[in-house]
């Protein structure tokens, strides 16, 4: 398999270059040169398949014979070692849970499949220079690279994330580790850090010195394993018979985004949704046909507070930029705090279901849809589990979350970042 950038004005490279470079060199995301629809005896047969095989046939085109069958079968077992449960909410409307992973988030899946890709090539290589994965956060994505790629031989992590903008328990996740990880604390937004972090991809100077690559959802190994979870939602609700539609609380687009691509690989969704915070360019988009990027604003759903989502220029690309054929495809909504805050409220009290602030507006954004389309099953995905939001989550429901074991451990760890305000600060860090 080939990756092409879409930006158009660099080489096609293989799958492992695409993975260590995560952004071409024309500052464009890679995309798969070819996407190969699975046979039709493998949805007629997924419900008899294990997850290893499932995950193996839709993984298999896009790295090629890079990695060897066996090596992929094994990464791809280890990485999908936990449960993804799908919960009855109420009547045709299912939350699919996303956070019983070791960071109790959906980056789980992605940060382990690149930290075990890269691991395996440098395996392959160990004379090869080091790799630093270079990464910015606005919530969740910190703490998964940063599990995933704890203790990973030859290759070093430093994490970008905005001072006061992600909660205490995603903050203590990717700062108290240590090793090979090394955490920034930038004073500004996400959209800062994230600008910083392509700006070091471009820097010669940097470059020269260090072999980088990003584990945001830009990499193309972040960014597709995202699509298993998709199937193996469908292969458990394949019997009900019923349209499937799929809401995803949306800030990079990273995760809808894998969801459109299992769906060009023929898994039969009907419909996707992006639900969305005050952050509102798709779903403006989609009303208006303009695309205007933005500063992000913070909200209490911090991991979506994202004002230029990045992977929005591969939903462009899989659509052919044409609008009209994406919005058959896709519906958008956004809320306020407020709306989200009582759209929890309502979960517990209503339905005895305690959703995080980014899982309410999924809910809110399905029932939004499913008022004029009453006849399909609706699964909104929750991407994080609600302990990580304690400070925003209404206090009666707080008081009810038990704090998993994997959080109670890291509470009482101290704190390691240093804190930057400038991209001056973050190349003296690199060189």
């Amino acid at each position: 398999m080939e990756y092409f950038s879409l930006n158009h004005n660099a080489p096609n490279v293989s799958f492992k270059e695409a993975v260590v470079r995560g952004l071409a060199p024309d500052k464009g995301l890679y995309f798969p040169s070819k996407i190969n629809p699975l046979s039709s005896s493998f949805f007629e047969q997924i419900e008899a398949l294990d997850t290893t095989t499932i995950a193996y046939q839709v993984m298999e085109q896009f790295v090629g014979n890079e990695i060897p069958k066996d090596t992929l079968e094994q990464i791809v077992t280890d990485v999908l070692s936990f449960d993804f449960p799908l919960v009855e909410v109420e009547p045709n409307v299912m939350a699919l849970e996303l956070y019983h992973g070791p960071t109790l988030a959906f980056k789980d899946v992605g940060a382990r499949f690149m930290a075990r890709c890269l691991g395996y090539f440098n395996q392959e290589n160990p004379t090869s220079e080091n790799v630093t994965v270079l990464v910015a956060t606005s919530g969740d994505t910190g703490g998964a690279v940063a599990n995933g790629f704890y203790g990973v031989p030859g290759v070093e992590v430093v994490i970008l994330y905005p001072s006061g903008k992600v909660s205490d328990i995603q903050e203590k996740q990717l700062t108290t580790l240590g090793k090979n990880i090394t955490a920034l604390e930038v004073e500004g937004t996400f959209d800062d850090c994230q600008d910083m972090v392509k700006r070091a991809f471009l820097d010669e100077e940097i470059t020269r010195q260090r072999t980088l690559t990003s584990a945001n959802s830009i990499n193309v190994a972040r960014w597709l394993p995202q699509m298993l979870y998709y199937f193996l939602a469908y292969k458990k609700l394949k019997s009900s018979n019923k349209k499937l539609v799929f809401s995803v609380p949306s800030g990079n687009y990273g995760n809808i985004c894998a969801g459109m691509m299992a769906q060009r690989l023929g898994l039969p969704i009907g419909h996707f949704i992006t639900g969305t915070n005050a952050n509102d360019i798709v779903p403006n988009f989609l009303k208006t046909g303009a695309y205007y990027p933005k500063p992000s604003v913070a909200t209490i759903s911090n991991a979506m507070d994202v004002g230029a989502p990045s992977n929005f220029v591969r939903i462009q690309e899989l659509y052919g930029n044409n609008i009209e054929t994406l919005r058959d495809n896709l519906s958008g909504f956004s809320y306020t705090d407020a709306q989200t805050e009582a759209a929890m409220e309502r979960l517990f009290s209503e339905k005895n279901y305690i959703a995080d602030p980014h899982g309410a507006i999924g809910y809110l954004a399905l029932k939004d849809y499913m008022r004029n389309h009453q006849d399909c099953l609706g699964v909104f995905l929750e991407t994080a589990h609600p302990v990580k939001f304690l400070d925003v989550i209404p206090k009666k429901i707080a008081a009810k979350i038990a704090v998993p074991p994997a959080i109670a451990s890291i509470l009482d760890k101290k704190k390691k970042a240093e804190k930057i305000s400038t991209y001056f600060h973050l190349k003296k860090q690199l060189i």
